[in-house]
């Protein structure tokens, strides 16, 4: 008896165990399926070349990766066979677990990269990496960067979209009221001042993977959409007409609402200046949710004061935080969010699934998801704020 018990409970063992690693399977491939979709969805490039073939690449022994709520460590080991992987809350944690280590998730400082001498991959949460690649030790031709461009871009078009709403439809003037518990039909719109978007032109500057996002929602209204990007004119058949950068000025005279969604460049720093909001219709919108050192402050703030356009809806400004006192806060026709654009129930899935998706990768050598050329950035170390990572803003 005591025999066919024991035969009994290894057969089940060996079942359960079995059955644990035909369920670890599916979710392995539920996953590989979900990431290529959202890869695809989204735009993200993988390497030219495998992990393995890049200069400093081999096979990694440890690998240091920031937790964020939800995420568990077996998780990450599963896609990780052999490698000792240490989850940590904080850089403080993380410092402690540097040295010997050949990757690192999730953080990127000086204090954390001194001491890590083997250090070859850095995997960003955030699509801004100016604070970043402005560390020296990133500008070595030794390591490599990956980020979470692109991975925000739904939400961020989302927002553009709902801050142009707003202000087209009066929504901040008649809230203010609801505020005051006053019911007062006559905020100083007549029907005329109200904007009807089905046939109106919006011009999305940058028309990267945000801008597509918020040009397909803008097309989808019923919208002309006309845009600029930064080398080409290639764009998708919802976008009427595709300028360059020189052009924007030019543009922004037939648009009735811009929305800005451009990264910050040495273009692109100061471009939506005086010269730009003469060129907008009086009647026009201005809505940015690229980076706020894009836009010049004085300049917008005195367009609003002098009618040139005919108000704006700011995620991002320059400075940040925008401090107490500051025009902008108290301007008509102008709403603010504090940079939060990127939030979303599901940003977090999609970050999860990269990281993943890039350590499974970067483990077995094969090329990576969203390469940064560290090379090709402007180094911009009084960004870093501008650059917060949009994930862990709570």
């Amino acid at each position: 008896m005591i025999r066919v018990l024991l035969l009994a409970v290894l057969w089940s063992t060996g079942f359960c165990a079995a059955q644990a690693s035909t369920l670890e399977s599916e979710k392995s491939r539920l996953e590989a399926e979900a990431i290529e979709t959202v890869a695809a969805e989204l735009g993200l490039r993988l390497s030219a070349e495998p992990a393995r073939e890049m200069a400093g690449w081999s096979e990694p022994k440890k690998i240091v990766l920031r937790q964020l709520p939800g995420w568990d460590l077996a998780g990450f080991e599963a896609v990780a066979p052999g490698v000792e992987i240490i989850m940590v809350n904080n850089e403080e944690a993380a410092l402690a677990h540097m040295e010997g280590a050949q990757a690192l998730v999730g953080f990127c400082s000086e204090t954390l990269l001194a001491p890590a001498k083997e250090l070859h991959w850095v995997q960003l949460f955030s699509s801004g990496v100016e604070y970043c690649v402005s560390n020296p030790r990133m500008q070595d031709g030794k390591r490599v960067l990956t980020n979470g461009q692109k991975l925000a871009s739904p939400a961020l078009g989302d927002h553009a979209i709902a801050l142009m709403l707003a202000l087209a439809r009066g929504i901040d003037l008649y809230h203010a009221n609801q505020l005051k518990g006053e019911w007062k039909r006559n905020v100083g719109l007549e029907s005329g001042d109200v904007m009807e978007l089905d046939g109106r032109t919006v011009l999305v500057v940058g028309l990267g993977g945000i801008g597509m996002r918020a040009a397909k929602k803008a097309h989808g209204l019923g919208m002309r959409v006309i845009a600029t990007r930064g080398s080409r004119r290639e764009g998708p058949d919802y976008v009427e007409y595709v300028g360059l950068a020189d052009e924007v000025n030019a543009l922004a005279s037939q648009a009735d609402v811009v929305i800005n969604t451009v990264p910050l460049t040495g273009q692109t720093r100061g471009m939506f200046d005086a010269a730009f909001f003469k060129a907008m219709k009086p009647t026009a919108f201005f809505i940015t949710v690229g980076r706020g050192a894009s836009t010049d402050t004085d300049a917008l703030v005195a367009a609003l004061q002098a009618g040139e356009i005919a108000g704006a809806g700011l995620d991002v400004t320059d400075p940040e935080p925008l401090p107490e006192g500051h025009p902008l806060w108290t301007l008509p026709r102008v709403l603010i969010t504090p940079h939060t654009a990127a939030r979303s129930d599901r940003a977090r899935q999609r970050l999860m699934l990269l990281v993943r998706e890039n350590l499974r990768r970067y483990v077995a050598g094969e090329a990576l998801y969203s390469i940064v050329d560290i090379g090709g950035i402007e180094l911009f170390v009084n960004q870093c704020q501008q650059n917060q990572d949009f994930f862990l803003k709570e």
